[in-house]
């Protein structure tokens, strides 16, 4: 049954919110299932010393989850229209895992939250896309015959699912929000089935 790695990094709540839509939608295909995991912040040299495990929600992502994966739908909060400093730090750790060829072949879809509708939620979909792209994974989307995508009035993206959070109280995604994440789930879960071996 191949694992679809959900991997995020969450600040106030709403992208965590996003990752639970995106596994429900992985775990209701048929043979797929949904491993969660998230990043550490980044902290100064200085600052006190992290636990190893985080002390509450899903475990910080280990070695072995990248090269286990048969897909990966990764999130991130924006920052300046960018991905946040966490899941930038870890996909820079990532080099051995690209030389080797890790994801190579492997689907990957994306998700983000923003406190505004035009805090760059779209550049920020893309700026993950990227070192995903130099890793070789394929990118999955969202098509508009998800009729919530074009009827949303918040967050939403054929570039990936997105939540509109205009405050840090405001972390739980709308119907429509709820469905373009699954549909991203379920999209990613089954590309993932139909995509394994194809260059092994």
């Amino acid at each position: 049954m191949p694992d679809i790695l959900v991997l995020y990094y969450s600040r106030h709540g709403s992208v965590a919110n996003l990752a639970a839509q995106v596994c429900r939608g992985i775990n209701s295909v048929e043979g797929a299932v949904a491993r969660l995991r998230t990043v550490p912040p980044v902290t100064a040299a200085n600052a006190p010393r992290l636990p190893e495990v985080p002390t509450d929600g899903p475990p910080y992502a280990g070695a072995t989850d990248l090269s286990d994966c048969a897909g990966l739908v990764l999130g991130s909060p924006t920052r300046f229209g960018n991905m946040a400093a966490p899941l930038k730090h870890y996909l820079d750790g990532t080099g051995t895992e690209w030389l080797s060829g890790t994801l190579r072949g492997k689907p990957a879809g994306l998700f983000t939250s923003t406190s505004s509708l035009h805090g760059g939620q779209e550049s920020t979909l893309l700026s993950m896309a990227l070192p995903l792209l130099h890793h070789g994974m394929v990118l999955v989307g969202v098509p508009f015959t998800e009729q919530a995508l074009i009827d949303t009035r918040t967050g939403g993206s054929p570039y990936g699912a997105t939540h509109f959070a205009p405050t840090s109280t405001a972390s739980a995604p709308s119907d429509d929000e709820v469905r373009i994440a699954r549909h991203l789930g379920r999209r990613v879960a089954e590309a993932a089935i139909r995509l394994q071996g194809w260059e092994a």
